[in-house]
């Protein structure tokens, strides 16, 4: 039957998210899933939240149902400007910050305002799946910066204007980086962001892991080292709740206006409500009581990952074990790919994510990623054991396809 419908040309570059399509196929009985970017739910505080619910609807039932401020609700502003400020040695005002729908939102805000038609825009190599799918509407070109496992090459930024002149911004994770786990280190920091400076490439800084560090305190953001030079995202989804899509986005004053009216015309403001229940909640310093439980939570996990990793997967498997965050990545031996072994994997009875995805350009077709966090350690135990028979299997087949 023919559609009368006329798509805009930007519609035919959205394509779905192979993580969300993969979650379907982990719903099914049985299935380990070590796939999905989730948060676990058994972080969540719940009594926590229902308490403060009651509270905003006592309290100030009218205005939290209320239609709200685009910019967002100014507590919860400041408390964001006074966190970034302590924690990541930042120097910004609360009218600095707009409060988003999920950093998700952020980023499309981003895309909004600063993509043009054929404009370069640098991500790292691999990159967050998410970003590419709400930059790529916009019909940037991606330039893809030479990294290593400390994250880009300064060197890489630093010819962006020779090898991609006009660069619009540099999208960059610092900390435990989806899907690498990696983390920059200060002196890597430092030169990227000299490097960018000098290049007079703005910085896009992502940052929904930086609270789940293991041992040790990641450092200063790449924001506070070019003030004027970056936009900061930051996220309750992992530290919280990731049902209440609350993000926030941090600009230097001179683009925050524009970023402002993206957002008003993308849905005026982000629920009032959300916002004060959020704010009840961690208003007297509860983030610093729940977050070291979740760190604590997540490097059992962690370890029990890298041990089972260490005891099942063949020789020839790549990785290294972070030091935060909520992922393993992992590149196969040669001869293997992720692609075709999902099937595989899933009939098994495990789920994971082929790495291809998260290439902007030259995708590689060995790399996989697995998360740690939603999983019991006796689970991802039991996991990574399948996991390791499936490739084992592969290696030991007539019929492995072979990758470039």
């Amino acid at each position: 039957m023919n559609s009368p419908w006329n798509l805009a040309h930007r519609a035919a570059r959205m394509n779905p998210s192979i993580i969300r399509e993969i979650l379907k196929v982990t719903e099914k009985p049985g299935i380990l899933s070590m796939a999905g970017g989730l948060p676990s739910s058994d972080t969540f505080p719940i009594e926590e939240l229902k308490a403060a619910c009651d509270k905003v609807l006592t309290d100030n039932p009218r205005e939290a149902l209320q239609y709200a401020a685009s910019e967002g609700f100014a507590p919860l502003r400041e408390w964001a400007a006074a966190r970034v400020n302590a924690e990541l040695g930042m120097n910004v005002t609360p009218d600095q910050v707009l409060v988003t729908s999920g950093s998700q939102q952020g980023l499309d805000l981003v895309g909004k305002i600063l993509c043009d038609q054929g404009a370069p825009v640098a991500v790292e190599t691999p990159t967050y799946l998410g970003a590419l799918q709400a930059f790529t509407p916009y019909e940037p070109l991606f330039h893809s910066l030479a990294s290593d496992h400390q994250g880009p090459l300064p060197e890489a930024l630093a010819e962006c204007p020779k090898v991609a002149p006009g660069t619009r911004f540099a999208y960059l994770l610092p900390n435990f980086q989806n899907p690498t786990g990696r983390v920059m280190p200060a002196a890597r920091r430092d030169a990227l962001m000299a490097a960018a400076q000098s290049a007079g490439v703005p910085v896009v800084e992502d940052n929904p892991y930086g609270d789940l560090w293991f041992d040790e305190h990641p450092g200063a953001s790449l924001s506070s080292r070019w003030a004027e030079g970056s936009i900061y995202l930051g996220s309750f989804s992992k530290i919280l709740t990731p049902g209440f899509r609350l993000g926030y986005a941090i600009a230097p004053k001179s683009l925050y206006p524009k970023l402002l009216q993206a957002k008003q015309a993308a849905d005026l403001h982000t629920p009032g409500f959300n916002q004060r229940v959020v704010y009840e909640v961690i208003k007297d310093g509860f983030l610093d009581r729940h977050i070291p439980s979740i760190r604590a939570r997540y490097k059992a996990n962690r370890d029990a990952m890298a041990k089972a990793i260490k005891a099942h997967l063949p020789a020839g498997c790549e990785y290294e074990v972070p030091k935060g965050g909520m992922f393993f990545w992992i590149r196969l031996p040669e001869g293997l790919n992720a692609i075709e072994l999902l099937p595989l994997a899933v009939d098994a009875g495990i789920a994971f994510v082929p790495g291809a995805a998260f290439y902007a350009n030259n995708p590689d077709p060995r790399a996989l990623r697995l998360s740690f966090v939603t999983l019991t350690p006796e689970q991802i135990e039991k996991g990574v054991a399948i996991l390791g028979q499936v490739l084992h299997n592969a290696l030991n087949s007539t019929h492995v396809i072979p990758t470039p």
